[in-house]
């Protein structure tokens, strides 16, 4: 029970990880566009979108749980994120909504799974699995 929820705890590291480079590489190149800042941003905004992309593929779960789960993190994260670098504070509702929606994504990943279910651990791919000829 006790690996569960270390490996939950490693999940939600991801997921926050993932979140962190997602929101922060689209705002850097939001505040490009929108706001005028020097395109040095856009670049770097670009780059920390690819490590969004990557982050995810070493979850312990499916894919399909994987992105579902982590868009109820990506609510929270977005709201804080606008608080924090924006100043603009979420209303009541949204963390009412927001803390429904992450709960519920703990919950998703928490649970104890089957094999039918879909858990696996994250393959690390090599270039000796796959003929290139």
């Amino acid at each position: 029970m006790l690996s569960n929820w270390i490996r939950v705890i490693a999940d939600i590291g991801l997921f926050v990880g993932a979140g962190l480079c997602e929101i922060g590489g689209g705002w850097l190149v939001w505040k490009v566009r929108k706001d005028g800042w020097h395109w040095v941003f856009f670049i770097v905004g670009s780059l920390v979108l690819v490590l969004y992309g990557i982050i995810p593929t070493f979850q312990s779960q499916p894919f399909g749980r994987t992105y579902a789960v982590y868009g109820g993190f990506f609510i929270g994260l977005s709201l804080f994120w606008g608080w924090v670098f924006d100043s603009q504070r979420p209303d009541k509702w949204d963390f009412i909504c927001s803390a429904i929606a992450v709960s519920a994504c703990i919950v998703m990943i928490s649970v104890p799974r089957n094999r039918e279910a879909g858990m696996y651990q994250p393959a690390v791919p090599s270039f000796e699995d796959h003929d290139f000829t």
